[in-house]
């Protein structure tokens, strides 16, 4: 697996040389996540903010249909629809949490590549430490984003 267990990792990132293991698993994670911003530049953003989704053959959301309210996701797709054209705003616009997540895969799946091709981590060797703290900040935003929407009745 390509994360280490320790935040303070003793090897030099700039020294951190991946295994053929590492450097597959980190190639194969790079181009899963290449999948959804792929997909996003084939989805065109909704003006609603959200049920983009839909496009994809997928149901409209079913907090939406059963309360009329937005679900915590709801927006998330666009989100991503409009980063991918680099409207920046509409993506914050449309979800807080989605938004930040796909500047995340903006970022990881260029650098996961490159790792992965030149053998050796670029900048810092991923923890998985790290990795949850970021993702999990990421949900703590996206619910207070929800509960604001909720609030505000947008």
């Amino acid at each position: 697996m390509p994360f280490s267990n320790d935040v303070t990792e003793t090897i030099p990132p700039d020294r951190a040389r991946l295994s053929r293991s590492d450097r597959v698993s980190a190639a194969i994670l790079g181009f899963a996540l290449a999948v959804p911003l792929a997909l996003a530049c084939y989805l065109e953003p909704s003006p609603l903010n959200r049920g983009t989704h839909q496009q994809l053959g997928l149901p409209p959301c079913s907090m939406v249909v059963l309360f009329g309210h937005r679900c915590p996701a709801c927006g998330m797709t666009t989100a991503w629809a409009h980063l991918v054209r680099a409207h920046w705003g509409d993506a914050f616009r449309a979800n807080v949490g989605g938004a930040l997540l796909g500047i995340l895969d903006l970022i990881a799946v260029p650098w996961l590549l490159v790792c992965a091709a030149r053998r050796r981590w670029l900048g810092w060797v991923p923890s998985s430490t790290v990795v949850a703290w970021v993702i999990g900040a990421i949900m703590v935003i996206t619910l207070i984003d929800w509960g604001v929407r909720m609030i505000v009745g947008s």
